[in-house]
């Protein structure tokens, strides 16, 4: 059996497990966002994933509804975010919807993170080189975000991601994995520190 075909089994059953131990900390945080403001507790958009395809992206609403219109970027101090969006955009609990997204097959635990479809840029303007990122899910972390994460600049994010699509292996993902739990417990490069996108 091929990796791709074990990763999406344990892709499967992790986040199952993780939806159901979890549930508890979901549940509190739908009720604390729909305490707090108007609007749907889950946050959906739409991303580019395997082979280019749009899906939505679920999070759960750290923002006000209507926030992008504000620009895409979040900084520090930004009024659009929420009390409650701010805990969880630090603790990277409003990623955890995604494990739904991951069951329905639109994403893995680990990949490169699923792109806005016109930012950094639309998808006809990747190069051939970039478009080698599109060859498997997004995932929910990836090789950029433990090597930086949003302080990184997009051509270099997309450097790390074709790199793990190339390098696709289980101890590559254990790495990752890894990685991430030790970012997510410092609560390190989850705010944008300025423009991101120039090539």
């Amino acid at each position: 059996m091929s990796y791709r075909k074990v990763k999406r089994l344990l892709d499967v059953v992790l986040s199952l497990i993780g939806l159901i131990i979890l549930f508890p900390v979901l549940l509190i945080v739908a009720i604390a966002i729909k305490v707090e403001s108007k609007g749907p507790v889950i946050f959906q958009q739409e991303r580019l994933g395997l082979n280019g395809e749009v899906f939505k992206i679920f999070k759960f609403r750290s923002m006000c509804v209507g926030a992008e219109k504000s620009g895409v970027y979040e900084t520090k101090g930004d009024a659009r975010v929420t009390k409650v969006g701010k805990f969880i955009r630090k603790t990277s609990i409003d990623e955890f919807p995604q494990f739904v997204n991951i069951i329905k097959g639109d994403m893995s635990i680990i990949g490169p993170r699923p792109t806005l479809t016109y930012h950094p840029w639309p998808l006809k303007e990747y190069t051939e080189l970039q478009k080698i990122r599109f060859k498997v899910k997004p995932g929910v972390t990836g090789w950029a975000q433990v090597n930086g994460r949003k302080e990184v600049h997009w051509d270099k994010r997309i450097e790390y991601d074709v790199e793990y699509v190339k390098n696709l292996s289980f101890q590559y993902d254990i790495k990752i994995f890894f990685k991430t739990v030790l970012k997510v417990l410092a609560m390190k490069d989850n705010v944008n520190v300025g423009e991101t996108a120039k090539k």
